[in-house]
C-alpha cells in the first residue's frame, strides 16, 4: 500500500514538471472565508434600521453586493455594498459619489448599532429573520 502511495506521489510530480505541454496552468484560489456582519451572522439578508430620530429603513443586502432600501413611505433606494470587516459596513447609492463606511458594534445588551461617520449618528440595526410559511398537511391533501 505505502508502494502505490510513493508511485502516485511521484507520477503527481512527474507530470508537474513536464513543459512538453501546451496546456496552460491556471491555479484556483477560493475564498475560504466570508463576510460577516456585527452580529456574525452572514453579512447579507434583510435588516431593520432604525435611525436616531426614529425613521426606520428595511434593507435587503443580496450577496451579489447590491442593496435595496425601502423607507416607511415606500420610497426605495438601491446601491452596492461591501462589508469590509464585522465592524466596518460600506455603502454607495446609486446616486452617490463615493463609499462611505459605517462603523458597527454589538453592546454587552446585544444591541446592534451603526455609526455614520459624517455626523456620527448612531442607528440601531437588526437582522429580519424571514420565516417559512408552513403549508398545513390538509390543504395539500386537497389539492
Amino acid at each position: 500500500m505505502k508502494r502505490i502511495a510513493v508511485i502516485a506521489v511521484c507520477a503527481a510530480l512527474a507530470a508537474c514538471g513536464d513543459t512538453t505541454s501546451d496546456a496552460p496552468v491556471e491555479a484556483v484560489i477560493e475564498e475560504t472565508t466570508a463576510a460577516t456582519g456585527a452580529d456574525g451572522g452572514p453579512s447579507h439578508g434583510t435588516f431593520k434600521i432604525t435611525r436616531a430620530n426614529g425613521e426606520v429603513i428595511t434593507e435587503l443586502l443580496s450577496e451579489d453586493g447590491t442593496f435595496t432600501a425601502t423607507d416607511a413611505e415606500g420610497q426605495v433606494t438601491t446601491g452596492t455594498w461591501e462589508q469590509k470587516s464585522p465592524n466596518e459596513y460600506c455603502s454607495k447609492g446609486d446616486d452617490e459619489e463615493e463609499m462611505k463606511c459605517f462603523s458597527e458594534t454589538v453592546n454587552e445588551e446585544g444591541v446592534w448599532t451603526s455609526t455614520d461617520p459624517e455626523d456620527g449618528e448612531v442607528s440601531t440595526v437588526e437582522r429580519v429573520v424571514e420565516e417559512e410559511a408552513a403549508e398545513p398537511a390538509d390543504a395539500m391533501a386537497d389539492g
